[in-house]
């Protein structure tokens, strides 16, 4: 009989294994659900701020004409890392566009005259271009006109080089007509400035840029209210700082001919 009891004994202490597999099953399923529901709260959270970045430029609300595209919608996208891009959720041609109900904006019809403004610029500026003076690139927020200080300016100065004029004419006599509105912005590179007239690339930037609103306005008669200028120094770069051709490129007036909004026409009521 004593052997029996010490049968029963040896196995009825080992029956806590079978609860404690069971429970360290259910703790790590707990746990990839917490996981798994994290991610997807990161993802959501990441499409809303893109969404509503989205809508603050369709409105008017723009980024520099630099602003790079670096994220994938289909990860999940950190809060504080989010920056303006395109919706990648728009994937076929007709959901760009808002449903006249909602008279809201639609970035399809503001995008179309951006292709004919570009054409004509390439043909006008079409010299500039081959000598890589200017660059013409269409942008999330419109078309912008690189123009770069090795055709256009002297080093640390504001004003127009003689020879540039004949570009600007030809700039000039392309958009003056039309209503697009526009920022000018300056840029640097990151060598550090000091000279009579600038104590700072902040200030050569910013100068560049409202020297050239100056002759729009005064010589081919642009509409004020259509301009803006913006001074960026060395802190918004195309180009790495670390290489002479990358500064080169950095250096340049970009004219940003901003996409004007669009209010699709609301249905009239029956």
């Amino acid at each position: 009989m004593r052997r029996k009891r010490r049968t029963e004994d040896k196995n009825s202490t080992d029956r806590w294994l079978v609860s404690y597999a069971d429970f360290i099953t259910l703790l790590f399923a707990f746990f990839v659900v917490l996981y798994a529901s994290a991610q997807v709260d990161k993802r959501k959270v990441g499409k809303l701020a893109l969404s509503i970045q989205v809508a603050f430029q369709e409105l008017g609300v723009f980024d520099t004409s630099n602003t790079q595209i670096p994220l994938s919608d289909t990860e999940a996208v950190p809060f504080s890392k989010v920056q303006a891009v395109e919706n990648a959720e728009r994937t076929t041609d007709m959901e760009r566009f808002v449903s006249p109900m909602k008279g809201l904006l639609s970035p399809m019809s503001s995008s179309l005259p951006m292709k004919s403004i570009q054409a004509e610029l390439e043909k006008a500026l079409a010299p500039e271009i081959r000598k890589q003076v200017v660059d013409i690139k269409p942008r999330r927020e419109g078309l912008v006109v690189s123009l770069r200080e090795i055709g256009f300016y002297e080093s640390g100065s504001s004003t127009l080089r003689p020879s540039a004029r004949d570009a600007i004419d030809r700039l000039a006599a392309v958009l003056s007509e039309r209503m697009e509105s526009m920022r000018i912005e300056g840029h640097t590179d990151n060598v550090p400035i000091h000279n009579a007239h600038f104590d700072s690339n902040w200030e050569l930037s910013t100068s560049r840029a409202s020297e050239l609103i100056k002759l729009l306005v005064t010589t081919y008669g642009f509409e004020p209210a259509r301009l803006s200028a913006a001074g960026y120094a060395e802190f918004h770069p195309v180009a790495s700082n670390d290489t002479p051709e990358g500064r080169a490129r950095n250096r340049r007036v970009d004219i940003v001919i901003l996409n004007p909004p669009v209010l699709e026409a609301r249905q009239p009521a029956h």
